[in-house]
């Protein structure tokens, strides 16, 4: 038996289309989607049309993450349409325009998937952890909060969120982040995803790097409205990318209080970071130059 699992794709098409072509090349007998399918990149709309129509014809199964629901919430008739409030999430409004035809789909989206070995042994799939699709498991993170996180206990615990990739035991499971495809943080700009086969008696886990069309993305930042009309944290959104690691946590610890409180734009916040030293170099075309 054998089980692909990606997630994390946030709206990078020739990511998906690189990491889809290399599943199709071994052909597993399951393939799941993590979730966090869309938002913080440039199409959306195509990657979740693209997966639910994986799912239709080839029965992939797609879960639900965190940015699928931030993106919904951004629907909701009580959300800000102008100020800074909206201008934080504009990105988020750029991706619900995307998907508005299956807005249905992904409210009816499930947490969970499981799959039991021929002796049982139970492998398990979610966004992030047991207790939240934001709460992650990071190389850092400690066995005994993992065991909180991933309670009860599986053979098999598969996560992504984080978009950072381990592999480790924890007691008795075996504990997998598979990264992600469309955005990894690790410092290696290649996608990630899961490769999970059960070997006569045990589950065996391999993460696996695909590389894909850099250029084509950045390409899309600038073809698809993006960069133009996803507010200034898109800008922010390209240079992850590019220097494989997460900026927006920076930000918001650093800028966004002062944001929501008018103390200074939301351009000027994301200008301050951008110009920090070990961002520059990452700086330029097609985004703003420092």
């Amino acid at each position: 038996m054998q089980v692909a699992v990606i997630s994390d794709i946030h709206g990078n098409l020739p990511a998906l289309e690189a990491v889809i072509a290399h599943v199709d090349a071994w052909s597993p007998d399951v393939v799941v989607v993590g979730g966090d399918i869309i938002n913080r990149g440039p199409r959306s709309g195509d990657c979740l049309d693209l997966l639910i129509g994986r799912s239709g014809t080839q029965g992939w199964h797609l879960l639900r993450g965190n940015h699928e629901e931030f993106v919904l919430d951004c629907g909701t008739p009580d959300q800000s349409l102008s100020g800074p409030a909206y201008q934080v999430k504009q990105f988020a409004h750029f991706a619900l325009s995307q998907v508005s035809p299956h807005l249905e789909t992904l409210r009816t989206l499930p947490d969970v998937f499981e799959k039991p070995a021929p002796d049982g042994a139970l492998l398990r799939i979610v966004h992030a952890s047991m207790r939240s699709n934001r709460d992650g498991i990071y190389p850092m993170s400690i066995d005994a909060d993992i065991r909180r996180q991933i309670a009860p206990a599986p053979a098999v615990f598969i996560t992504g969120h984080t978009h950072r990739p381990l592999i480790r035991w924890v007691d008795n499971t075996l504990v997998v982040n598979i990264g992600s495809v469309g955005a990894s943080f690790d410092g290696d700009r290649r996608a990630g995803y899961g490769r999970f086969t059960w070997q006569s008696d045990h589950w065996a886990a391999e993460i696996i790097r695909v590389e894909y069309d850099f250029q084509r993305i950045e390409d899309d930042y600038v073809q698809s409205g993006f960069l133009e009309n996803g507010g200034p944290l898109a800008q922010l959104m390209l240079v992850e990318l590019r220097k494989a690691c997460g900026l927006i946590h920076r930000w918001a610890s650093q800028y966004e209080a002062a944001v929501l409180s008018n103390r200074m734009t939301l351009e000027e916040s994301v200008r301050l970071v951008l110009g920090e030293g070990d961002i520059q170099p990452f700086t330029g075309p097609p985004g703003w130059v420092i």
